[in-house]
């Protein structure tokens, strides 16, 4: 294949997918984001939301990119500003992206023909490597290891959840299966989504040839993070897992989390919480718990659920 036939089959699965971008006062790295994103040979579609930042961000975007879609929150969405994105795109795929990370030329491109190949597959996870010494980060040996089994048509192993910023999903099913939800807001947020396009029949694979780069912001809150991520953790046990599982997990978080501030505030703000859970509590079916019970043994040796910070 030619050059010029590269191109043209790039920009063919360009038309087939929008990237759709949260942030909140991080221009610089923004700014970086869409630069990349413009020189993809793709050329996709690309819409930001931008959670009500201060430092100048939307303005900025809407000078210096003008072909980004733009859309101003009035205040912080977390991650149901990918549902607002959503909203508006008109491509069959969706892949997201942080404002700290950005596709590899041809990544999308892949994507879209995996999702295309397979029409029982929901979503696939890249391989991310950490910027700027273009590390993989430890989180993909989890994905390439993961212990599901899943059908041979897969393109890579079969995942029980996924990282938003390295992700290309499928806009029907995101949409079906509700989106992030605006209880959670941002950190952990993945895990209940996934479990719902589980629970509607998707597949989720990591496909080690789709590569998404991140060089993580300084502008962090570790220990913020930290407590919404543990909070959700148990809200998401407590909405879809049977009894037994939900109390195993909770039990095996009150053990292994730091005996700190904010593991408490993090299981008081959990347990604040408990009236909407058992209004909206939907327990998973057989097969996905299945999949789950699985994975639980996995995530308790994971660096990524070690809660610190």
């Amino acid at each position: 294949m030619t050059i010029e036939d590269q191109d043209g089959a790039a920009r063919r699965a360009g038309a087939k997918v929008s990237v759709v971008v949260i942030t909140r006062n991080r221009r610089a790295s923004l700014l970086r984001t869409l630069d990349r994103m413009a020189r993809l040979p793709e050329g996709p579609p690309v819409l930001v939301t931008d959670n009500a930042s201060t430092d100048g961000t939307p303005d900025a975007v809407a000078r210096l990119h003008p072909r980004v879609r733009l859309l101003r929150a009035s205040r912080n969405l977390g991650a149901v500003g990918r549902n607002l994105a959503i909203e508006h795109v008109r491509t069959p795929y969706v892949a997201f992206c942080d404002d700290d990370s950005w596709w590899a030329p041809g990544a999308l491109a892949r994507a879209v023909e995996l999702l295309e190949s397979a029409p029982g597959l929901g979503a696939v996870t890249g391989r991310i490597l950490v910027e700027p010494a273009g590390t993989e980060d430890p989180i993909v040996r989890e994905l390439r290891e993961s212990p599901l089994r899943g059908p041979d048509w897969l393109p890579g192993p079969a995942l029980g959840s996924f990282l938003a910023a390295a992700t290309v999903l499928r806009t029907d099913a995101f949409r079906r299966a509700g989106g992030f939800s605006p209880r959670l807001w941002l950190g952990g947020e993945e895990e209940l989504l996934a479990t719902d396009l589980m629970t509607g029949g998707w597949w989720l694979a990591y496909a080690p040839d789709v590569t998404v780069h991140h060089q993580p912001s300084p502008a962090r809150d570790a220990t913020g993070r930290r407590v919404v991520g543990l909070r959700n953790t148990l809200w998401f046990g407590w909405l879809r897992r049977p009894l037994p599982a939900a109390l195993d997990r909770t039990l095996h978080l009150a053990r292994s989390v730091p005996r700190d501030r904010a593991s408490l505030r993090a299981f008081g703000l959990a347990l604040a919480g408990l009236p909407w859970v058992l209004r909206e509590r939907r327990v998973v079916p057989p097969g996905v718990e299945a999949r789950l019970r699985v994975l639980d043994r996995a995530q308790r040796r994971s660096a990524a659920r070690r809660y610190v910070g």
